[in-house]
């Protein structure tokens, strides 16, 4: 997500670079190559006229001006402008009251139900004991979609009835939840594929009979301004007191995550970063400002790895075997494409050349290799003679010149463990 605006800004970023000193017209020709990424990238023209007047007006000080280094200053001051632009950092649900309920709304197709079964995850992870309510009374799918989700998340759902009216489910699950003990109510309602009277009738019903205390707008960053519009009128229907946005991890141009606050004044509370239940996150705008500025987001990266690695299978040994190697690449796929985590370093691992710097298909090779081997030829790959070779090539469907080239590589990464063992000691522990 943001290549196109990433591109852009450390295009400006690098003009200035090579100007070494700067002039008023410089600022200004940077401003304006600033104001034509963000409209290219759908942020609000209104939001946009704001942002590049206060970056501006700060860039055009004596600071920036007689600066050796002003395209440092200048990096500074837009990802300070970008961090008030995305509002204050996520929080948690608030709760109270015994059953608390969140209520869900967005437009048709927004991951409404998805997100419904990640919060719910979020919580039982938080001590609490929630339950979903399906309040999409249109369509059966969706009913059945809720019901998929709560059993992957482990959750209990509460279905409506055979032409039972939606005022009248929402009382009967609010009693549900109570009568069986559960301290959270999830209530996903109806979607629809355009804003109307209806919709924000049906939503305006929910609200009443339950009394929320957290009604959270979800909406698809892939949309753009449409988003910001649907949240616009949700929050003229029902009081909203914040919004999730999904599939952050896509190739959106980021105008609507730009946009959401400075237009609706409602608060992003959490993004979604991928398909799995667990990729919820608290919303944090200095990291995404980071982020599209090229200067990764680390401090996620780490937070992904701490959900998905096992201490135990990343524990140093004495020696390193192909079994640590494979163990290894296992644990690194289950924080999610390398394409993402590579995203998230700094640097220029993103967008078309992605494929040029990973090949995620070797690792699946990699790992069927030393699959196909023995645990003596795994543990001492000395002994992998030539017929040895052609056996493993054959079990794993590669080819001997695949075989012999991670041979070659997993030697190679052997002499550099052994040859700085002890800095890679302390770097493991240190992390």
């Amino acid at each position: 997500m943001f290549e196109g605006l990433q591109d852009k800004l450390q295009g400006v970023f690098r003009s200035l670079r090579s100007e070494g000193r700067i002039s008023q017209d410089d600022v200004r020709r940077a401003v304006r190559q600033i104001r034509l990424a963000l409209l290219e990238a759908d942020v609000h023209v209104r939001v946009v006229r704001s942002f590049v007047g206060r970056v501006q007006e700060q860039a055009l000080g004596d600071e920036v001006l007689s600066s050796l280094t002003p395209d440092q200053h200048m990096v500074r001051i837009v990802r300070d402008e970008l961090i008030a632009v995305l509002g204050e950092p996520g929080r948690e649900l608030e709760l109270e009251g015994g059953p608390a309920v969140v209520v869900l709304c967005g437009l048709q197709g927004s991951g409404k139900t998805t997100t419904a079964g990640k919060l719910a995850q979020r919580l039982r992870g938080q001590g609490r004991r929630p339950v979903l309510a399906a309040g999409d009374l249109r369509r059966a799918a969706a009913i059945e979609q809720l019901r998929q989700v709560g059993a992957a998340a482990e959750t209990t759902v509460l279905e409506p009835r055979a032409d039972e009216k939606l005022e009248a489910f929402a009382d009967r699950a609010l009693g549900a939840a109570r009568e069986e003990g559960f301290d959270t109510l999830i209530f996903d309602t109806a979607g629809r594929l355009h804003v109307d009277a209806e919709s924000m009738a049906e939503l305006k019903a929910v609200v009443d009979r339950t009394g929320p205390c957290e009604t959270l707008f979800v909406c698809d960053a892939m949309t753009g301004q449409d988003a910001v519009r649907s949240a616009s009128a949700f929050a003229e229907g029902a009081p909203l007191t914040g919004a999730v946005m999904t599939k952050l991890d896509g190739d959106a141009r980021g105008g609507a995550a730009l946009s959401l606050r400075g237009v609706t004044e409602v608060p992003l509370r959490f993004v979604g970063v991928g398909e799995k239940l667990e990729d919820l996150e608290l919303f944090a705008p200095d990291r995404l400002a980071s982020r599209i500025l090229g200067m990764g987001d680390v401090l996620s990266l780490i937070e992904k790895a701490e959900r998905v690695v096992d201490r135990e299978e990343t524990e140093p040994r004495q020696e390193f075997t192909l079994e640590d190697l494979r163990d290894q690449l296992r644990q690194l796929r289950r924080m999610g494409p390398l394409t993402q985590l590579l995203e998230l370093l700094p640097g220029q691992f993103r967008g078309a050349n992605m494929a040029d710097v990973v090949d995620e298909s070797r690792l699946v090779g990699v790992t069927a290799l030393i699959d196909s081997m023995t645990p003596r030829e795994r543990r001492n790959p000395a002994i992998l003679n030539a017929s040895r070779r052609r056996r493993v090539a054959r079990g794993s469907g590669r080819t001997v010149q695949e075989l012999n080239q991670l041979i070659k590589q997993y030697r190679q990464m052997r002499k550099l463990m052994k040859r700085t063992k002890g800095q890679w000691m302390k770097g493991i522990r240190g992390m």
